[in-house]
């Protein structure tokens, strides 16, 4: 299959090794997906996966890579992994990412996200064919001062629930480790926080898009609990391009690539939650509503938070290429799709083709 390479060089992945963790994800099987069409050798190790059904599944991912099984909090594996298979790029997306499970259980969420985070970075010591590392982080790192503005990756890393606060202590390990460990060597690592992702395949619990379409489905009206939060929406092909970005110009210049970098929408792209699912409604048809369904003792979650995407743009020359237009558009494509059984491979390469038609 002939590369897919929007912003990035489709030669350069072509026949690389690359280790994706969390690959049985929703987010982690568009990366792997992006992967394969561009002929990338790609090895991914995570837990089973954590929806039933999940895009892994559906999207037969599993027959075109290498899928270890495995635990992220197992180090002894992940050395054997990268021993065994020699990566020359890691791609850290395994993590425990719902908020509101993370105060159910906090303890699994600090072992996954943080000690997951060592583990990695271990294993990655002790591997000398790694090149270029992505520790994929959120836009909840930040201590949020419901501000106005965006953060910049210089702001005060303090999330407040026990997921955003595993993520920042995520990246103060990222940063311990490349000072303690990777100076000397001519190893690239960065961190990318990303803002919330949407797209077909999302089968989480607790996320409004997943929510919706279950609506759908249910032929039922779309309850939502937080209409009124601000979050910068963007459709998953765009971290995932921006990752693959980052990795591959890291690798080819660390000292000028490397760092940490915030990757969301533009402000006009930051909307409240009822909003999105108005888009959503527009877009799915068949008379879709939605009910206000706020709580008053719901767990604390940020009420107001947008990125500021400067250095990435000035670093690299991005720009975020579907608006929250086009990003509903195309996740409504993809679940109609799998709601009416069509085949979820071709609809996914699709609307990568399609993305990567806009550069």
């Amino acid at each position: 299959m002939d590369g897919v390479g929007k912003i990035i060089d489709p030669s350069f992945y072509k026949d690389k090794k690359i280790l994706v963790t969390g690959h049985t994800g929703f987010k982690g099987s568009w990366m792997c997906k992006v992967l394969i069409m561009n002929g990338a050798q790609v090895i991914g190790y995570a837990l089973e996966p954590p929806t039933l059904p999940s895009l892994f599944a559906v999207a037969n991912i599993d027959t075109s890579i290498t899928s270890i099984i495995g635990d992220i909090r197992d180090l002894q594996l992940l050395k054997d992994t990268m021993q065994q298979f020699q990566p020359e790029i890691i791609i850290h997306m395994a993590a425990q990412p719902i908020v509101r499970e993370s105060y159910l259980n906090p303890v699994y969420t600090y072992e996954t996200n943080v000690m997951g985070t060592v583990n990695i970075l271990e294993a990655v010591r002790c591997c000398h064919s790694v090149k270029s590392v992505i520790n994929v982080t959120t836009d909840k790192v930040y201590k949020n001062n419901e501000w106005e503005w965006g953060y910049r990756e210089n702001d005060s890393l303090d999330g407040y629930d026990p997921y955003s606060n595993s993520k920042s202590c995520s990246e103060l390990v990222t940063s311990s480790y490349r000072n303690s460990f990777f100076t000397g060597r001519d190893i690239a690592i960065s961190t990318c926080r990303a803002g919330n992702v949407i797209g077909g395949g999302d089968f989480a619990k607790d996320r409004i898009i997943p929510d919706c379409v279950r609506a759908m489905e249910k032929k039922i009206d779309i309850n939502v609990r937080n209409p009124y939060s601000t979050r910068p929406y963007q459709h998953v092909l765009e971290p995932v391009y921006a990752y693959l970005m980052v990795a591959q110009k890291q690798y080819e210049n660390r000292p000028r690539y490397e760092g940490c970098y915030n990757i969301g929408p533009d402000d006009r792209d930051c909307v409240t939650t009822g909003t999105l699912v108005d888009l959503f409604c527009k877009y799915w048809g068949d008379q879709a509503t939605w009910n206000d369904l706020s709580e008053e003792n719901a767990p604390h979650e940020a009420s107001f938070l947008k990125l500021d995407c400067s250095k990435l743009k000035k670093v690299y020359a991005w720009e975020p290429s579907w608006n929250i237009e086009q990003a509903i558009e195309k996740t409504v494509e993809w679940s109609k799709a799998y709601l009416s059984k069509q085949n979820i491979e071709l609809i996914m390469e699709k609307q990568i083709k399609e993305y990567m038609e806009l550069e």
